[in-house]
């Protein structure tokens, strides 16, 4: 039986099939999406409506609103990036449509009630505390000390987050925009991030990986690369910790992007403190490495989830390490590319096994996010250290240049790549 189902759509790179997911000759499968992300949605579709942005909730209601009116009421909306699942919430529930509304999905949007639920169901996280104004702040610092982390409480891609190491970086507060805050003790053990399925009860297929340099450290300039972890023990401790955490925000199945502190306790074993979780597959190149590295379409689970479908992913005998790397443009975007070089390693195995990076005279837009930047590469070996090897050895290597631009929002396709 046709059905319309509506797509929130934003990326420029197939992070997501949807033909894979939808069959478009049966069903009225529309989509809302960009001018920079048009290109990539699927031929098929019913209807392709643009709007300037996919958050904003007011244009993607007028989208809606037509589209509705060509198609008839839509069963579902579907929306896998996490910059666009409030909208979709807000618009299911003004349709009366079924999935997520907005009240269902603040624990995973809302940092205090993330942490609030996952510190009372017994996971150690960091002194945490509402931060609605720079008083909250300085009194949160009086309370358990310098340095501490503020950040927003509906934030993405760590926009906004800021580090208040001493009482002389405190009137930084006064700059920030207004909007709701958490505030957090600094933890400065190594973050993991951890990404997988959680069936309702159990974990499904699930991966660790460390991060080399940090998101916040992407931000202001370096490159930010992340590696799966192949060590056992560190893996249980982990596994035993994410279990805790997806099943305390959720007994429904979901897909998810966990990050935590991983420290040593006094006895030597891991020490694991809850940093914060998505609900969605991870940024990045997260997506594409479980396709390509492990065979597992993590956007698809997602998809079947919002679609209202039984979701079964089977675990895999055998994990290949996968790892990835983002490097940033020289200068900010929107930019121009003038060169890339990345010489041959000596040993093959160093060598990513996809490339992606903009042509020369391309213009990088200023987007924001993970996908739009200088250059993207993903990584398979047999262990964490040969991914890691290659991983430094890549971001060593690269060298692009690129000069400033006009404001320019940019347009084609993603880039030219190289799949090994």
């Amino acid at each position: 039986m046709s059905r319309h189902i509506v797509v929130l759509h934003r990326w420029r790179d197939r992070h997501a099939r949807y033909e894979d997911y939808l069959d478009h000759r049966t069903h009225h499968v529309t989509y809302v999406t960009t001018e920079l992300a048009r290109d990539s949605v699927p031929a098929g579709a019913a209807a392709v409506l643009t709007v300037h942005a996919t958050d904003d909730s007011a244009a993607v209601w007028r989208a809606v609103t037509e589209l509705r009116a060509r198609f008839g009421p839509p069963a579902r909306l579907l929306a896998l990036n996490e910059g666009d699942l409030d909208t979709a919430a807000l618009i299911r529930e003004r349709l009366g449509c079924a999935g997520q509304t907005p009240a269902e999905l603040a624990r995973f949007r809302d940092k205090l009630t993330m942490n609030r639920i996952v510190s009372d169901a017994g996971v150690p996280t960091p002194r945490f505390a509402d931060a609605p104004d720079e008083r909250a702040v300085r009194a949160f610092a009086g309370r358990h000390g310098l340095p501490v982390v503020v950040k927003p409480r509906r934030g993405t891609a760590s926009r906004g987050v800021v580090r208040l190491a001493s009482e002389a970086d405190l009137p930084q507060l006064a700059a920030l925009p207004p909007e709701p805050r958490l505030v957090q003790a600094y933890c400065p053990d190594e973050i993991v991030h951890i990404d997988g399925l959680w069936t309702g009860d159990r974990l499904g297929p699930w991966r660790a990986s460390r991060y080399v340099n940090t998101c916040v450290d992407f931000t202001q300039g370096q490159a930010l690369g992340s590696v799966e972890i192949d060590d056992p023990e560190l893996l249980g401790a982990l596994g035993r910790f994410t279990a805790q955490v997806a099943g305390a925000l959720s007994t429904d199945p979901w897909v998810f992007h966990l990050e935590a502190f991983v420290g040593t306790a006094a006895d030597g074993r891991p020490a694991i403190r809850f940093l914060e979780a998505g609900y969605r597959v991870g940024g990045a190149e997260i997506p594409f490495v479980w396709r390509e590295v492990h065979g597992i379409d993590l956007m698809r689970a997602a998809a079947d989830i919002q679609l209202g479908r039984t979701v079964d992913v089977p675990v895999p005998a055998r994990w290949r390490t996968g790892g990835w790397l983002l490097v940033p443009s020289p200068v900010p975007a929107p930019c121009r590319v003038l060169s890339h070089e990345l010489p041959a390693p000596e040993d093959p195995a160093e060598a990513p096994y996809a490339v992606v990076v903009p042509a020369v005279g391309q213009v990088i837009p200023r987007v924001g996010g993970y996908e739009h930047v200088g250059a993207r590469f993903r990584f398979r070996g047999d262990s964490s250290g040969e991914v890691e090897k290659a991983v430094l050895r890549t971001a060593a290597q690269f060298r692009l240049e690129c000069v400033p631009q006009p404001d320019h929002l940019g347009g084609g396709r993603p880039a030219c790549g190289l799949d090994r």
